[in-house]
């Protein structure tokens, strides 16, 4: 792989912090501050999903509201990226915890000002502009989220970003936790309104306690002469630049394509085997897979190649989403459910740790922005269709006496036989093109890319005070040591 040149130039702003036990400290700060903001954004996401699907009965409303967030996600996602590469990281988090707070102070004022009649009317414009304000402020948050991608790069040891990502996943596993549990209990005791209010108390809490977070950042990182807009213009060379790197984001966004399918339908079918209130609590319960795929991927990292890892994580999730509705047991999806848990962060922190080795520090607010646009835009267009593939097609169908002959064997007898249809089909879909992806060109590229890429920001001791000897050796590592001046440079640009 070519290695990117050093600009004869750089600005006297650029960033000069170099990974080491005090910044590692500081992450630590910067995540557990964002798991809060994740918990009060996740929260109310889910607590509208519910109180959608329970007021209107309507798989095809939840699909929309599901298809609308990712669609917004791929809209925003390459500005938020070109954002994080042109700010200050906390001034971003601070920006979007700001944005998200004043969404959610928009959609009180509009449960005060509506009967709730008029807002669960999902055939009236006012449900739609309700769970839209909702919405924004909940895919602002992936601003932060892009964000703290970049803080890993800048603030944790390139030997030991692996792990990082692995507590990224187990913080985003807790805030799934919790808000699963509180959303459903919430939304079944409270009501949406005291949901909101709860959402507005805590978002305007967690942008407090930000504003006394450090992330020890002197400057922005940027190369000279790179472009100012906010467009695609300088992402697209910054991924071509790295062989495969292009197939991994299309390969994702062939995943998301397939996960559009569980976004539009998990929580329909879950409301089928539970009450409300139950299935907040099963969600709670088997969200623990996310701390547990994260925690091990904490402690044992992903191995030497990232990539290796993320194709047989996915074929792992490719067999059980053929398997865990395959009969209506409640016990055999949430056990699924768990499992599926765990193999997300491991997939998840996997793409991260590869784009943070392989492309520039400057770069990888737009690379993982385009990432998410790209990506997400995938799972809308199937949320869209399957919500009425499902509800006018699929259930109907295996409510039939010719759906039963036809795959009764298979998915046996219950409520929901056109979902578990549904289920199986994606994931059959994603086992065939993950075991191409394995004898491709672009897998064989980057594993390379990877295995030879050198870290994107130097890794140095700190002496600073409390420094813990484990992460000065650490530090020290030599796979991470670099010439000092081109570690500047490196740095800078």
């Amino acid at each position: 792989m070519s290695q990117p040149t050093t600009p004869a130039h750089a600005n006297d702003d650029a960033v000069e912090a170099r990974p080491g036990p005090s910044t590692v400290r500081a992450f630590y700060q910067v995540l557990a501050n964002t798991a809060v903001a994740n918990v009060t954004t996740s929260y109310l996401w889910w607590g509208l999903t519910f109180w959608a699907y329970l007021e209107t009965r309507s798989v095809l409303a939840t699909a929309i509201i599901g298809g609308s967030y990712m669609l917004l996600v791929a809209v925003f996602g390459v500005v938020f990226g070109v954002i994080v590469d042109h700010m200050k990281k906390k001034a971003v988090m601070v920006l979007s915890s700001a944005i998200t707070l004043s969404a959610y102070l928009l959609a009180g004022a509009l449960y005060l000002s509506f009967p709730e009649s008029v807002l669960v009317d999902w055939g009236g414009p006012w449900f739609w502009v309700f769970a839209g304000v909702i919405l924004i402020g909940g895919v602002v948050e992936n601003l932060r989220n892009i964000a703290l991608s970049t803080t890993v790069t800048l603030l944790v040891p390139a030997d030991r970003r692996d792990k990082a990502n692995g507590l990224v996943g187990a913080v985003h596993g807790i805030s799934f936790m919790v808000t699963s549990v509180f959303s459903g209990l919430s939304i079944g005791l409270l009501g949406m309104g005291w949901t909101v209010v709860i959402a507005i108390a805590a978002t305007a809490l967690a942008l407090v306690h930000l504003l006394f977070v450090p992330i020890p950042e002197k400057g922005i990182a940027h190369v000279e002469g790179a472009p100012k807009g906010f467009g695609f213009k300088g992402v697209i060379p910054a991924v071509v630049a790295v062989p495969g790197l292009l197939a991994l984001i299309l390969f994702s966004t062939f995943n998301n394509l397939v996960g559009g399918v569980f976004m539009a339908l998990m929580d329909p079918y879950g409301l089928t085997l539970f009450s409300v209130e139950m299935w907040g609590i099963i969600l709670g319960i088997t969200s623990f897979g996310f701390i547990i795929g994260g925690g091990l991927v904490a402690r044992f990292g992903l191995g030497k190649n990232p990539v290796r890892t993320m194709l047989l994580v996915n074929i792992g999730i490719a067999v059980l989403g053929m398997t865990f509705a395959i009969r209506e047991w409640w016990w055999l999806y949430a056990l699924g459910i768990l499992v599926f848990m765990c193999l997300m962060p491991i997939a998840e922190a996997s793409e991260q740790t590869i784009v943070q080795r392989v492309v520039p520090f400057e770069k990888q607010g737009r690379v993982f922005g385009f990432a998410a646009s790209v990506e997400s835009a995938a799972a809308p267009i199937s949320a869209f269709l399957i919500g009425p593939i499902a509800q006018f097609w699929l259930i109907p169908y295996m409510n039939t006496q010719s759906g039963q002959d036809t795959f009764g064997w298979l998915l046996g007898p219950g409520e929901a036989r056109g979902i578990a249809l549904a289920f199986l089909g994606a994931s059959a879909l994603l086992l065939i093109v993950v075991l191409l992806a394995f004898i491709s060109k672009p897998y064989r590229e980057l594993s390379t890319a990877y295995a030879t890429a050198p870290p994107s920001l130097h890794t140095d001791d700190d002496a600073g005070e409390d420094a813990d000897p484990s992460d000065a050796a650490t530090a020290d590592a030599p796979d991470d040591e670099v010439p000092s001046d081109e570690v500047s440079a490196m740095q800078r640009g």
